[in-house]
């Protein structure tokens, strides 16, 4: 399985943006520390801030959320999705457009971080 990691700042509405807004399923959850949400054989670990992954590092940076390395989900779709995320107020970083292979938009989860839907054309 394939698996990404993502700070988040409440591993509960994560978890509820994730299942309820794109078809993830809950695999695990550890408490108010981390998650495992599923979709089509990609894992993605939802870090909460008392997660060993949002610890300090040696030089004293500090793990946050967003930035723009982001996750892609391939849908077959993009106008009706983007339609049902808006009428749900998920925060959009643009408007959807065309490049080479298709659609994409960028979206963001209750963090804050990225995630591309994208439409191959």
């Amino acid at each position: 399985m394939i698996a990404a990691r993502y700070l988040v700042d409440d591993v509960d509405s994560a978890v509820a943006f994730y299942t309820d807004r794109l078809g993830f399923v809950l695999d695990q959850q550890y408490g108010p520390a981390m998650a495992i949400v599923v979709r089509d054989g990609f894992a993605l670990w939802l870090a909460g801030p008392v997660s060993s992954a949002a610890q300090p590092m040696p030089d004293g940076r500090t793990p946050t959320p967003g930035g723009w390395n982001r996750v892609v989900l391939v849908v077959d779709d993009l106008d009706p999705l983007v339609a049902s995320l808006t009428e749900s107020g998920t925060t959009f970083r643009n408007a959807p457009f065309g490049g080479v292979g298709g659609r994409q938009v960028l979206i963001e989860d209750p963090s804050g971080n990225p995630i591309e839907l994208f439409e191959g054309g």
